[in-house]
Formats: C-alpha cells, structure tokens, sequence
C-alpha cells in the first residue's frame, strides 16, 4: 500500500473536514493507497513522536458537516521559514523544507496533499521543488488565491457576514444610528465587498480603494436629515484612508508579524473627528466569519476539491492545484497560483455594479 498524508495548514475555514472526508473516500475506492493526517499542519509529522492519524471512512464519517478540521491548523511552525531559537536567546530563520520532505520520504510517505492558502501553497511548491510530490487545495475565506473563481470557506463567510449585517441594519434604523460592520480581508476586499451588494449597504471600505474620509463624511451626512436617518457600513479590516495606514497591531512570535484589527473603531474616531453630528457604533465579527458549519456551496466545492485533489494523486500529477476555473473542477500549477495575488479590480464589474446600486467606496 502507498501512504499519502494531509496536511491542513493557515487559519481554520468552513470546509476542511469536507475535502479531508472527499480525499479518504475517494482513496478507499482505489484500494491502493492509506490515507494519513498530520495534526497541525506539518508540526505533527516533524514531531518526535509524530502526531498522525490513519484516516478511513470510520473516523471521517460525517465530518463534512462539521466546521473547522479534525486534524487541527496552525499558522506557526512554517517550515519554509521556521523560527530556530539560538542558545543567546536570538531566533534564526532556517529552511526546513529538505529536512521535512527528508523526515517524510524516510517514514513511508509518497505523496502530499496539502490543503491551505497562499502561505501553505508556497510550503506546497517549495516541498514539490525539493522532491515531494504534493498536490494543493485552495482554502481561503479571503478568496484571494488566483487561478481559482472561489476557495471554499469564502462562501460561508460572506453569508456569515451578511447575516449579521442584516441585523445591524434594524437597529441602525431603529436609533438613527451609523453602524460599523468591520469583517476579514488582510489585503483583499471580496467578504466586505459581496456582503455590502448582499446586505444593501450604503458604504463599503476596502484595502484595494483608499478612501477619502471627507467623502464617506459626505455619504453619511446625505442620509441624514433633522438627526434622523441612519447608515450601515462594512469595512474589511485592511483598509485605511487615503492618507492613513493599516490599523494593526504586533503579532505573536512565529506568527504573521503584524495583526489586523479595529479599524471599525478607527473609522469612528476619524469620523467624530471630522465633526460627524450622529450616533456610532461598531461590530467586528472577527473569527465568527471562520467558524461553524459550512454552508452547502462550500460542502460541495471542498468534497470535489477532495475527490479531485486524489485523483491528481492517482495520476501522478503533481505541483497542482486543484481549482474551479469557469465552473469546471481542473487544476493549475501551483506556481502559477501563487505568482499572483487575487485583489478585487476596482475597475471590475462587481464594484461597478454596487456603485450604479449607490454604494460609496469613498473615493
């Protein structure tokens, strides 16, 4: 029997269990392979004793209802580049790739298949340089991986977000309130975006459209008459004023350096800055965005992608990622994947289209 292993790496999404319950089902009907899960990412293979687990139809059964992953995700340990701590106390930066597919090849293993974003991709690219054969999944609730019209999780959010949203907008109208819905989005804009067309918002702010703060003031104000009106806006957290920064903060150590965060709170501050004349409030949704169950769209696309992703396996084709490329489930090389970013054009049909609706981007 050939031994395959799963790695499910970066920040947890709606959908996981879906692809790792679609890969041991599929790889059960090949008779063929043995399908085993590493536990946090590849920390739990690197481990000394390793922490893997054999995964069968037993153990998956009905997971693809279930949210976040049954094998655990981290977004430390990154073995591209992994933070050493020296005997002075300083922290080195090495590549443990070789030593990882080395440790991977001497334990049985003859494929990958690694489930991730953009960061765990790169980790899939540089193993498959280094001689693993590894096939990628794209998960993202960002939806910022090119090559891919969706990443699963991204659907779920969105309608994670636009729930919430839909039940500021009653209060805002209740107390002649400006309301602040601050969602996910480090450097793209697609959940804020989508929920803002869903919700029927009156202002969007998005990392790809620096905004103007006197123009959104501007926005606020045309609702408003004789203190009564109200406003719901959505804010992805990496969005800032034309001549502002990333409201952010210090990250953990072996994390992304820098935490994103708050700027609906830095929003309302610039704006009773300015002299706004209304009543604010602020909700940042953050890591509910990310958690519970998967909606239907996302169970689907992660159990193809599963399926898929085995099937690449089966016929030796590795360095792909599997993807949903003009409602067809095909595959790309993952370099191709991750040499761009998937912004959202604001020259693009979906911003139009919320404009021509009266939504301001301000700008």
């Amino acid at each position: 029997m050939k031994k395959l292993l799963v790695s499910t790496g970066g920040g947890d999404c709606p959908g996981l269990n879906a692809v790792i319950r679609g890969i041991t089902k599929r790889a059960a009907l090949s008779g063929e392979w043995e399908v085993w899960g590493s536990f946090e990412a590849f920390n739990g293979v690197m481990e000394n004793p390793p922490r893997i687990i054999k995964l069968d139809e037993q153990n998956t059964a009905g997971i693809h209802v279930i949210g976040g992953t049954m094998l655990g995700t981290t977004n430390k340990g990154n073995p591209l580049r992994f933070s050493e701590k020296q005997a002075d106390g300083s922290v080195k930066i090495i590549n443990k790739i070789p030593e990882l597919v080395a440790d991977l090849k001497k334990k049985g293993f003859d494929a990958v298949i690694n489930i991730g974003g953009d960061g765990s991709q790169e980790i899939s690219q540089a193993m498959f340089e280094a001689g693993m054969p590894v096939v990628g999944v794209p998960k993202t609730i960002d939806n910022d991986l090119s090559s891919t019209d969706f990443t699963f999780g991204f659907q779920t959010a969105v309608q994670i977000a636009t729930d919430s949203f839909d039940r500021l907008v009653t209060t805002a109208a209740s107390h002649h309130r400006v309301m602040i819905m601050e969602v996910m989005g480090r450097n793209a804009g697609w959940i804020a975006l989508y929920t803002a067309i869903a919700g029927g918002a009156e202002i969007c702010l998005i990392p790809e459209i620096p905004y103007d703060l006197n123009e959104v003031v501007k926005r606020i104000e045309s609702r408003y008459a004789n203190g009564r009106g109200f406003v719901n806006i959505v804010i992805a957290e990496g969005a800032h004023a034309k001549e502002g920064t990333v409201t952010s903060s210090k990250g953990e150590e072996g994390r992304i350096a820098v935490r994103l965060g708050g700027v609906a709170y830095t929003l309302s501050e610039q704006l009773k800055a300015a002299g706004l004349d209304a009543d604010i409030r602020e909700t940042v949704l953050g890591h509910t965005q990310r958690g519970g169950t998967p909606i239907a769209f996302d169970r689907v696309i992660a159990s193809v992608f599963g399926v898929k992703a085995f099937e690449l396996v089966l016929e030796g084709e590795f360095g792909e990622l599997v993807v949903l490329l003009n409602n067809q489930y095909t595959s790309v090389p993952i370099k191709k994947a991750i040499s761009a970013y998937n912004y959202v054009d604001p020259k693009g049909t979906l911003v139009q289209a919320a404009k021509g609706m009266g939504i301001s981007f301000g700008d």
